[in-house]
């Protein structure tokens, strides 16, 4: 809940580039947890600082959401990198109606306003950037979310060679519910957790699943505390870039955590671009690692997790041994 009386804080902030005022509020839906500002009531805030989306489309529909937001005559500070939509937020807020004192601080472009008492354009600012129906799949979507409005290739190819699943899975980074609906289709699907950073994506997603059994997870796979467990499969294309930098360890930390998620004898189905090194952390972590499938510059992995873990067989070996030793005791 908001009030007159709340800052907010959209996205994260480099160290030291603004003072916060004390009790600020993250809305941004990529903070799982966060109070998403797409949710506050009109003119319910006193303040807002917002890490501005690269993508246009995105970046006037959140800068809409937080004149929106804003009580008029509240300050508002939008900053965002040079290269990723900086050199454009102030002439977006000024189109919005909005006086802009621009600032260069640490590398990125800063616009200073306060939000006026009429501003131009919020409602179609907010509907260009809303979620809305794919006509050509089928499918909803929202601008800003990953290949928001087609399927990518390595989805495509991991869906191409997808046998019917059964039992009980989960999607991580499932995005807008792609490689869950594919393995729906089946309907031998028990259950389905879909899991994403995303709280937009996982709106889109649970209608672009709306069947019985599916749920749904906003967190960071990487640091989630409570992740299902058990799983039969795990289907997963995981992203391999933070704040726009390549950034190998988040798909190997999704191995990591699909291996603790399934069940012996459980299956993480994965696809990736070909040049990322999975292989290194699928091994050891999987009893049998498939390449079932290379194709326009992507690959697709099955991973059977082992039916024994390392520690029962050694136990399972020690304790035959034993007993053969007896025996051959006894008979002599």
């Amino acid at each position: 809940m908001t009030t007159a009386q709340t800052f907010g804080l959209y996205g994260h902030m480099p160290t030291g580039l603004f003072d916060l005022e004390r009790g600020t509020v993250q809305c941004s839906p990529l903070v799982p947890g966060a109070t998403v500002l797409s949710g506050w009531h009109p003119q319910s805030c006193s303040g807002l600082t917002v890490h501005a989306p690269a993508s246009t489309i995105e970046r006037r529909h959140v800068l809409a959401l937080a004149l929106r937001a804003l009580v008029p005559g509240a300050p508002l500070a939008v900053f965002a990198a040079k290269d990723k939509g900086g050199t454009r937020i102030k002439a977006e807020l000024e189109a919005f109606g909005c006086a802009v004192e621009p600032e260069h601080r640490k590398h990125v472009r800063i616009a200073l306003t306060r939000c006026v008492e009429h501003p131009i354009g919020l409602d179609d600012a907010i509907a260009a950037g809303a979620p809305r129906i794919l006509p050509d799949l089928g499918l909803w979507s929202q601008p800003g979310l990953f290949n928001w409005d087609r399927i990518d290739p390595g989805s495509e190819l991991l869906i191409a060679h997808l046998p019917p699943l059964k039992g009980r899975g989960a999607d991580l980074g499932c995005g807008i519910g792609i490689l869950a609906h594919a393995a729906l289709a089946g309907g031998a699907c028990a259950q389905m957790t879909l899991i994403d950073i995303d709280e937009r994506a996982l709106a889109v997603a649970e209608r672009n699943t709306h069947v019985a059994g599916v749920t749904t997870l906003w967190a960071d796979v990487r640091t989630a505390k409570t992740l299902p467990t058990g799983l039969d499969f795990v289907v997963t294309n995981p992203p391999f870039h933070d704040v726009g930098t390549e950034d190998r360890s988040l798909g190997q930390s999704f191995i990591t955590r699909a291996a603790e998620m399934l069940r012996p004898g459980g299956v993480l189905w994965l696809t990736a671009n070909r040049h990322l090194p999975y292989e290194e952390t699928l091994t050891p972590l999987f009893d049998s690692v498939e390449l079932i499938a290379q194709a326009k510059g992507f690959k697709v992995y099955a991973a059977r997790k082992a039916t024994v873990s390392a520690k029962s067989a050694s136990a399972k070996s020690s304790a035959a041994k034993a007993a053969i030793d007896r025996a051959w005791k006894a008979a002599r």
